[in-house]
C-alpha cells in the first residue's frame, strides 16, 4: 500500500518546528485513539500511521533525510544495515514507544488504562532502548569498519521465567485491591484512585520471592553483537538498530540499540560534509614555477600539480578523493580539497640574498633589505581556522 506524506498525515506544513510537530500528533493521537474509537480498524491505521509520522518528523536526521529522500530514506538504514525505522507492528507497541506523550495527555488511569494496571503494563511490554557510544578514528570513519560491541542488559530471569515468584509457586491476586492495582477513595462528591500501596499497582502479590532474581523477575546479562558501521559515517550520527535493543517483557518486542558516532580529529585532515581538506606547504620558488608532488587523501596518496604562478590560499580540488557518501545521499565521494600553503624563507644565506636582489632588478622591483624583526607568532593555518569555523 502506498504511503501518505508524513506531513499531510499530521496535517502540517512542511517548515513547521518540533513544537508544532509534536502538537499535530498529540491532536491526531486523541482524535484516533483506539479507546475512542473501539473496534474501528480504519482509526487504528490512522493512529499507527500518525505515530510513525511523528517518528521520523520529530527526529532531526530522519526528517532531514525523509526530506530529501522521501519515504525510501526510512524504508533502509545507513550502510544497506537495519532500517532506523520500520513502523509500528501494533497499537500496543505505539503506546510503550510514547509512553511520555501519552502520560501528559491523558494523566494517570485515562485513556489506555483498560491497557494498564498502575503504572505497569499488564501485558506484553517492549524492552528498553540502550544506547552505545563507539569512538572512531577519523580513517575508520571515512572508510567504514565492523566494531563488536559489549552491551550490558536486563533479562527475564531464566530461574523464573520473569514472573519473580520462586519456582513451584506462583504469583497471587493482590487481596487489598482484588487485582485491580488501584484503591478508589471517596472524597465528598468526587472518586479518586490511587496505587494500591500492598502491590504497587501490578494486581499482584509475590508470596515467595525468586531466589534467583531476588524477586525482581530479571538479571544482568552481557551479550556481544557485531555492527557494521558504513562508510562516511560524520562525528554526532545515530545508528539505530531496530529492535537489539533488551528484549520486551511478557512477550513484548525489543528495544532498539543507538549507537552514538564520535569521530577522532586528524592531525592532517579537516571534515566538511563529505570533503576533505588538507594543507600543502610550498617555497616560494615552487608556486612560481610550478610543481609536482603527492598528498595524503582518506584514499591513500595522490599524486597533485601545483599550478605555476599559484598564490596562497589557492586550492587544488582532487575530485572523488573525499569522504564516501552514505547509501541514502547516493553513491560516490566527496573532494579532497588541498589549500596551498606559500612559505617565504625566514633566512637567507649571502648568495641566496644576492640572487633575490638580481632577481628584484631583472623584474624591476624596488627593495629595501631592512633588519629581521623579532618573531611575534606566525599566522593560524587554514585548517586551524577551519576546525574552528565547524566547531
Amino acid at each position: 500500500m502506498t504511503k501518505r506524506d508524513y506531513y499531510e498525515v499530521l496535517g502540517i506544513d512542511r517548515a513547521a518546528d518540533g513544537g508544532a510537530v509534536k502538537k499535530a500528533y498529540r491532536q491526531r493521537a486523541y482524535e484516533f485513539h483506539p479507546d475512542r474509537n473501539p473496534g474501528d480498524k480504519s482509526a487504528e491505521e490512522k493512529f499507527k500511521e500518525a505515530a510513525e509520522a511523528y517518528e521520523v518528523l520529530s527526529n532531526p536526521d530522519m526528517r532531514a533525510a525523509y526530506d530529501r529522500f522521501g519515504h525510501e530514506a526510512v524504508r533502509r538504514g545507513a550502510g544497506g544495515g537495519p532500517s532506523p525505522f520500520s513502523g509500528f507492528q501494533n497499537v500496543e507497541d505505539v503506546f510503550s514507544h510514547f509512553s511520555d506523550i501519552f502520560s501528559d495527555m491523558f494523566g494517570f488511569g485515562g485513556f489506555g488504562a483498560g491497557r494498564r494496571r498502575g503504572g505497569r503494563r499488564a501485558g506484553p511490554a517492549r524492552g528498553a532502548d540502550l544506547r552505545y557510544d563507539v569512538e572512531l578514528e577519523f580513517l575508520e570513519a571515512a572508510s567504514g569498519v565492523k566494531r563488536e560491541l559489549k552491551l550490558e542488559e536486563l533479562v527475564a530471569c531464566a530461574a523464573c521465567g520473569g514472573s519473580r515468584a520462586e519456582p513451584g509457586s506462583a504469583p497471587q491476586t493482590c487481596p487489598r485491591c482484588d487485582g485491580r492495582g488501584q484503591i478508589v477513595h471517596s472524597q465528598g462528591m468526587f472518586m479518586l484512585s490511587t496505587t494500591c500501596p500492598q502491590c504497587r499497582g501490578e494486581g499482584q502479590v509475590i508470596a515467595k520471592p525468586c531466589r534467583t532474581c531476588g524477586g525482581e523477575g530479571h538479571v544482568r546479562q552481557q551479550r556481544k553483537i557485531s555492527v557494521d558501521i558504513p562508510a562516511g559515517v560524520d562525528d554526532g550520527v545515530t545508528m539505530r538498530l531496530r529492535g537489539k535493543g533488551s528484549a520486551g517483557e511478557r512477550g513484548g518486542p525489543a528495544g532498539d540499540l543507538h549507537v552514538v558516532i564520535h569521530v577522532k580529529a586528524h592531525p592532517e585532515f579537516v571534515r566538511k560534509d563529505y570533503d576533505v581538506h588538507s594543507e600543502l606547504a610550498v617555497s616560494f620558488v615552487q608556486a612560481a614555477l610550478g610543481h609536482k608532488t603527492s598528498v595524503s587523501t582518506v584514499h591513500g596518496e595522490a599524486d597533485v600539480e601545483v599550478p605555476r604562478g599559484s598564490q596562497p590560499g589557492s586550492t587544488i580540488v582532487l575530485r572523488g578523493k573525499g569522504v564516501p557518501h552514505l547509501p541514502q545521499d547516493g553513491g560516490g565521494a566527496g573532494s579532497h580539497v588541498v589549500h596551498v600553503r606559500v612559505e617565504i624563507p625566514e633566512e637567507l644565506t649571502p648568495a641566496q640574498e644576492k640572487l633575490m636582489e638580481q632577481l628584484a632588478a631583472e623584474m624591476s622591483v624596488d627593495v629595501h633589505p631592512v633588519k629581521k624583526k623579532a618573531k611575534r607568532g606566525g599566522l593560524r593555518s587554514f585548517l586551524e581556522r577551519l576546525r574552528d569555523e565547524i566547531g
